[in-house]
């Protein structure tokens, strides 16, 4: 029997908040974890917590907007810069979802990595699961990486990465670490260098079709 992504996402969220939230232990150490995190990244727990906002006001007016649309989509958020990933079978649907998160406060830039295409299933999002868990699984263990400070990201076996980087060689060496992973077909960085400011505008790097 094959699950739509629909189910896949339910499934997941439902058995996430088994294993943590619904117990006041879970839930003290989720929190713990997320602050330990925020803390740690660029910008601090003041600049994490308005990601967290940015997030799930634009999940909502897309969920809104059209349910299908919210679960083929996928978002990141680092200091205002959003990264909006996935693949639609309609072109008004990715002109819709990017309009919809520039109508949210805090918004500094807006990332359009929203493909046009058929989509892979369930098989597909599995695959880009691996992908995205065994890169940073590597990154974690790489004394040279601090991977805190990135976020990743995969679409039909494209990896995209989200972030700050220290420097330039540490960068390459994610970028060369991803490349190794069966499966890659290509890796796009939008991280930014540490310390840099975030500029504020519109950027794509793919046509609809």
């Amino acid at each position: 029997m094959i699950f739509s992504r629909v189910s896949v996402v339910c499934l997941s969220v439902t058995a996430a908040m088994l294993l943590s939230s619904c117990t006041p232990i879970g839930m003290a150490a989720g929190a713990g974890a997320t602050l330990g995190i925020a803390s740690a990244k660029e910008g601090g727990i003041s600049s994490s917590a308005t990601d967290l906002r940015i997030k799930a006001s634009i999940s909502e007016k897309w969920f809104s907007y059209k349910v299908d649309t919210f679960t083929k989509l996928s978002l990141t958020v680092d200091q205002g810069r959003v990264l909006i990933t996935g693949t639609v079978q309609n072109p008004d649907d990715r002109v819709e979802a990017v309009r919809l998160a520039w109508q949210v406060g805090g918004v500094k830039q807006v990332i359009n990595e929203i493909r046009v295409a058929d989509s892979e299933g369930v098989q597909g999002m599995v695959k880009d699961g691996w992908i995205s868990t065994r890169l940073r699984t590597a990154m974690t263990f790489d004394k040279e990486i601090h991977s805190i400070n990135y976020s990743i990201d995969t679409v039909n076996g494209i990896v995209y990465l989200m972030g700050v980087s220290r420097s330039q060689e540490e960068l390459d060496k994610v970028v060369a670490l991803a490349r190794t992973i069966p499966g890659v077909k290509q890796v796009i960085s939008y991280t930014k260098p540490l310390g840099q400011p975030v500029e504020s505008g519109f950027a794509t790097t793919n046509a609809p079709g």
